[in-house]
């Protein structure tokens, strides 16, 4: 078979790399403001709990991949969706008195962000819609659109802790729905859904017959008084996929290990999706296989002390945070019941200065060196979202930032300023 010869170089990006967006990175590194180079820079910005190096992986995990290393056993590849063993691990870890995972149900993903992937990828097609948490985190928009996915939002309710509007819910689905995205606890919010909550959301999964993609890689980080319940072990009628992995909980996001457990009590993913899911785990021929070798230890071994003292940590944080954020005029935060973050709502009508958050947390970055992501990057605008797992002392130092900066632009000061700097002709 012959063509017609070309007449000069024509490459041109492939459709999912032109739908392909990541709302975050395009606002982040488009701002252009520099930081206040008299000030230290503190970044409230980044997802990331061990960037400040506060917060360490407990001793036994970094020996069980030591172990790993040194065995030799882990350097070739493995099954695409895991090793027998370590998904065997994930099975026991995820394993409840209300519900059994076994190891065929568990399929090793490249980090949490895979996982998401793999299970859109599955249940979607080009033309159908998710739906996705609004604010949320901007990963499930980017994952999908790239395959030409449609994205649908449903509202979060800040005035009952983040709780899931249920009627705005409903009321998104149609013929068209492939899945339901539910993130418990939150990112953005830092909410922990009850178990009642969660009820009512898989009442409405079950009445339209459409299945959930549960995000749960918060899982278990949550504060005294609360409770992390998994969708998959409150229903044997809804099919689920469930994400998480080691990143958060265990301190390691570099590590790259997440994975899926397909919750399908009636047999209804059976005949496609987990076919599905094991072909598209071979795109990635497998996650990284010395930790897979150290998966065992790292889930049997780690000690409960690690989470509890890790947990403790970031509720003083937000804690302090909350105390010193609601003191603030024109600021409002939301108390978080789990997972590293706090969302705030900004009265901007009380900065008149600023016409947006965005607007204001790059001038907060400009003069204070203290960077928050504003709500655009949710799709929740007037809010910006702090990250608590700083050391304390540069969370109290970020907070007084913030206090100072709003007491120099609030509408009380911003007035009084600019009345005194009009000249008053003789």
């Amino acid at each position: 078979m012959s063509f017609n010869a070309r007449e000069g170089w024509n490459v041109q990006a492939s459709l999912i790399a032109k739908r392909t967006h990541n709302p975050i990175r395009s606002i982040v590194e488009n701002i252009v403001v520099e930081p206040n180079p008299e000030k230290q820079m503190i970044a409230l910005s980044i997802g990331d709990p061990t960037t400040f190096g506060n917060l360490k992986p407990a001793r036994e995990v970094i020996e069980a991949v030591q172990e790993s290393v040194e065995s030799q056993l882990y350097n070739g590849y493995a099954p695409s969706t895991g090793y027998e063993e370590a998904r065997r691990a994930v099975a026991e870890y995820s394993s409840t008195d209300d519900l059994k995972v076994e190891a065929k149900d568990v399929i090793l993903c490249s980090g949490c962000s895979c996982a998401l992937d793999l299970c859109i990828t599955a249940l979607a097609r080009e033309g159908q819609n998710i739906l996705i948490p609004r604010p949320g985190f901007s990963i499930y928009r980017t994952l999908a659109e790239g395959l030409g996915i449609t994205v649908r939002s449903y509202n979060l309710r800040p005035e009952l802790g983040w709780e899931i509007d249920l009627d705005d819910l409903e009321a998104q689905i149609d013929e068209s729905t492939a899945a339901i995205l539910i993130n418990n606890p939150s990112n953005p919010c830092g909410s922990v859904f009850s178990r009642e909550h969660l009820l009512d959301i898989l009442d409405v999964a079950a009445k339209y017959y459409v299945p959930i993609i549960a995000d749960e890689i918060y899982e278990h980080m949550v504060f005294p008084g609360r409770r992390f319940h998994s969708l998959a072990s409150l229903s044997s009628e809804v099919p689920i996929l469930s994400c998480s992995g080691l990143t958060k909980r265990f301190l390691v996001p570099g590590w790259r290990m997440g994975w899926i457990i397909v919750h399908d009590r009636q047999n209804i993913l059976d005949k496609e999706i987990k076919k599905a899911l094991q072909c598209l785990s071979q795109r990635i021929i497998g996650s990284n296989t010395i930790v897979q070798g150290a998966l065992p230890k790292i889930l049997k071994n780690t000690p409960q002390r690690f989470f509890d003292n890790v947990v403790q940590t970031l509720d003083a944080h937000a804690t302090l945070t909350y105390n010193y954020i609601a003191k603030i005029p024109g600021l409002k935060p939301i108390m978080p019941d789990g997972a590293m973050y706090m969302m705030v709502h900004i009265d901007l009508p009380s900065f008149p200065e600023f016409n947006t958050e965005l607007e204001f947390v790059q001038r907060l970055l400009a003069e204070e060196s203290v960077f928050c992501l504003p709500g655009q990057c949710f799709d929740y605008p007037s809010y910006m979202r702090l990250v608590i797992t700083v050391p304390q002392d540069m969370l109290e130092e970020a907070c007084l930032r913030i206090q100072d900066f709003c007491a120099r632009h609030h509408v009380k000061n911003y007035l009084r300023n600019s009345i005194n700097s009009v000249e008053i002709p003789y």
